[in-house]
């Protein structure tokens, strides 16, 4: 298939690819020989590995009895420090959820005992969302293992591959996440 089509180069197909991307790649510039389909060979891994890392995400969080979206708004108020509190506005930030969602969601986990909605100090007007310690230890819990499952998904690098990769991802993602 080498050769020019279209007045375009089309490039030969690897006989033998080495994953499923390799594989799919393959029949598109076979069944599409004038496209090129390079992208796919970054992007289309990314995606693979975006499912993988959601499955791992699941089992890590169901682990110790939480959703994802459970874990992402124990996660938040974690991170936030001693008292481990936030305002639900801030919340919806951290989050990328709705304010009505938000609201929903620390309903739920009030409800579980792992967080608590209290006066702000500083603001009568307002509340603070405050992790509560089963919240504390259902997310750190669930943090430890996701921490463990994505160390394993990362094995075949060393400390400066793991970098380069950051750093690819990095340049990938931030036109993407400033808009």
């Amino acid at each position: 298939m080498a050769g020019d089509e279209g007045g375009r180069a089309v490039r030969p197909v690897d006989p033998s690819p080495g994953d499923e991307v390799d594989r799919i790649v393959a029949a598109w510039g076979r069944e599409l020989p004038e496209l090129d389909v390079a992208p796919m060979q970054v992007l289309s891994r990314v995606t693979r590995l975006a499912r993988h890392l959601e499955r791992a995400r699941a089992e890590s969080f169901s682990a110790h009895g939480l959703e994802g979206w459970e874990f992402d708004v124990l996660s938040a108020l974690r991170r936030a420090g001693d008292p481990y509190e936030l305002s639900p506005g801030t919340l919806v930030q951290q989050t990328l959820s709705t304010s009505g969602t938000t609201t929903n969601r620390i309903d739920r986990l009030a409800a579980r005992g792992l967080v608590e909605r209290r006066p702000d100090p500083t603001d009568r007007r307002s509340v603070k969302v405050r992790l509560l310690p089963p919240g504390a230890d259902a997310v750190d819990g669930a943090m430890r293992t996701l921490v463990t499952h994505e160390e394993t998904m990362l094995s075949g690098f060393d400390a400066d591959g793991r970098r380069a990769l950051a750093d690819s991802l990095r340049r990938l993602l931030l036109p993407l996440d400033t808009h």
